[in-house]
This record gives structure tokens, sequence and C-alpha cells, in this order.
């Protein structure tokens, strides 16, 4: 599945309502060339009233519900929608992740036909599933370490900003 079209659609809606947040885990990892699957793509963001009405807004636009499946084991809030399986998980907690500030200021900006979202660095995606330690997070480990050490540095570097090629 091309997985462009809604990140692109995404990144409207987020620009549109005022939301920022930076994509993390395994889709994070798949678009800086990781060869990594997902069934969902995970969300970091800063969790406020006003971030809140604005996922909410969001689902709508969507067509999708909000749901809060873990709670009160956990604090994450998924945007699903059943018709075409799509599931976008927001946190506004990570393991090995210090802030939100922090990821985002070594995020990169990844551009889907003129629409621009954050993404995780590679070396903040593989620190936090270090520190998560659950099975499926520590099988992945060794492809996420190959994938930056055959990264070019201009990837890997100081923030910036590239071209999502299809």
């Amino acid at each position: 599945m091309d997985a462009a079209p809604i990140l692109a659609r995404i990144a409207r809606l987020f620009a549109a309502h005022g939301l920022e947040a930076v994509v993390v885990g395994n889709a994070a990892a798949a678009l800086q060339g990781a060869p990594v699957t997902t069934v969902d793509i995970d969300f970091f963001f800063r969790r406020t009233p006003a971030n809140l009405r604005k996922l909410t807004a969001i689902a709508r636009d969507l067509d999708a519900v909000l749901l809060k499946p873990h709670y009160p084991a956990s604090r994450m809030i998924r945007i699903s929608r059943d018709e075409d399986g799509l599931q976008l998980d927001f946190m506004s907690e990570i393991d090995g992740i210090r802030s939100f500030e922090g990821i985002r200021r070594r995020s990169r900006e990844v551009s889907f036909a003129g629409t621009v979202l954050r993404i995780a660095s590679l070396p903040d995606i593989i620190k936090s599933k270090k520190a998560a330690g659950r099975p499926r997070d520590v099988a992945v480990l060794p492809i996420l370490e190959k994938t930056l050490a055959e990264t070019p540095h201009h990837q890997t570097g100081p923030p910036g900003r590239f071209e999502k090629r299809k």
C-alpha cells in the first residue's frame, strides 16, 4: 500500500488545525528507508486541552472515531476508521524520550505533495525501542541500526527537510 496519499492528507489536516506532532515508531523508520512494516502510524504530541480538541476535529474530518483503547493503563489516543483500517495512535509519553520539544528539535520534515510531516530521527526511534524493551521492539532493532549505519550523513545529521519520493 502506498501510504503517501494518507500521509499527505494527515499533514494537511495537522496544518489546518494547528496540531504539532512527530511521526515516531516503525512508520517514521520506514519513511527513512528502514525495511520495516506497521499497521498503524504513531505520533508523539503535546497533551493539552487545545490539542485534544484538535484531535477530535481531525478525527471528524477523517470520518473516523477517537478512542482511548487502553485507558486508564495508557493515555494513548487512537483515531480509527474501520472501513479501510486507518489507525493513528497519539502518545504524549514515549519510552526513552524526555520531551516533545527534544524529539521535535531532532526530527526532520518530510514533504508529501507539498505538505509536511515531522518524523523522528532514527537515533530517537532506536533509543525509544531499546527503552521500551518489548519483544517486537527488540526484534526490529538490528534492522533499524543497520539502516542508520547505511544512511548518508545528510539524512541523519542536523534536522532538515527532504522530499519523500514514490
